[in-house]
């Protein structure tokens, strides 16, 4: 029996929390069973009615109290207890596995998904165990669009991730209906007396296909604070364009037609549109290649009032 799901990661503040509460309700309002299951070992305050909980399980207070150890410490001893004990979290998805669409709410630590290997185990055990068809959902909160150098940082954070998991993916820029709120995308304004091809290229477009890079790179040799770098931070932009692996898509919670336009992506990455179909390979490329006419498009009841209500009552 063949299950489907989302592995949702991203740092801490990108809205992950926030993330699984919106989907499972918009998901259960499409027909869709969910189960999510929070794997953040420091996440005791959740809005969402959590399956399975790791809490029952292991605290990460109590680690960090009988360890001695930090916050980022006393996470990866948490993924390392979980991947040694694995076989509880296997009891509690087993009778989950047959009807629900599953949602995995996992720490904030980056370091546990493209330095460590505990959390990627403990992934890769479950797909086995249970032929699971899992896309990683990597959130990003929208406002590093307005600092190039954090932007780059994200895309080298987003690349990593990317190869260090090995799974269908999809990075998000999260809270696009803020973005406005942190100032002008990136530094159009700043560039406009330098070169009006500049100031087009800086709108989200720029910043969700990942452009060139270049663009980027003059503005950070103007800033003193990064200019001794120009060599490294050069090459880091000439790393990520060669691999050509790293692009985004937007997402404001609260509003249904953008979580919509995601599910429609994830549902493609993780085969979720081919379920219960029959065909040729023939077909199923044409479904692949073709638009999508998805639950959400059969249930046109939803497209009203308790659907707004649902998602309005979200905020990060």
């Amino acid at each position: 029996m063949v299950a489907y799901g989302q592995v949702v990661i991203g740092p801490p503040g990108s809205g992950k929390t926030t993330y699984c509460n919106g989907m499972s309700q918009f998901l259960n309002l499409i027909g869709r069973k969910v189960a999510v299951i929070n794997l953040d070992p420091a996440n005791d305050a959740l809005p969402y009615e959590c399956a399975v909980n790791i809490e029952d399980l292991i605290k990460l207070s109590d680690v960090m109290v009988e360890h001695s150890l930090g916050p980022n410490g006393g996470l990866v001893y948490c993924m390392d207890y979980l991947e040694k004990n694995i076989d509880w979290l296997e009891s509690k998805l087993e009778p989950l596995i047959k009807d629900h669409y599953l949602l995995f709410d996992f720490p904030g630590q980056v370091e546990l998904f493209f330095l460590h290997s505990n959390a990627k185990k403990v992934i890769m055990k479950l797909i086995k165990k249970f032929d699971l068809r899992l896309t990683v959902v990597h959130l990003v909160d929208a406002h590093l669009c307005s600092d190039p150098g954090k932007y780059v940082s994200a895309l080298l954070l987003s690349l990593s991730t990317m190869l260090h998991l090995e799974l269908p993916h999809i990075n998000v820029l999260s809270k696009i209906d803020l973005i406005e709120s942190y100032g002008k995308l990136g530094v159009a304004v700043y560039l406009a007396s330098v070169d009006t091809k500049l100031q087009k290229a800086f709108n989200l477009d720029f910043y969700t296909d990942v452009q060139d890079l270049s663009y980027l790179q003059y503005h950070l040799d103007q800033d003193p604070r990064s200019s001794k770098y120009r060599k490294l931070s050069k090459e880091l932009c000439e790393v990520i364009e060669d691999y050509s692996l790293v692009n985004f898509t937007t997402l404001d919670i609260q509003d249904k037609e953008s979580v919509g336009n995601l599910v429609k992506l994830i549902d493609k990455s993780n085969g979720y549109i081919f379920a219960g179909i029959e065909g040729s390979a023939v077909e199923f490329s044409k479904i692949a290649a073709g638009p999508i006419d998805w639950d959400y498009y059969r249930y046109p009841f939803l497209m009203g009032a308790s659907l707004d209500v649902c998602l309005l009552s979200l905020s990060f």
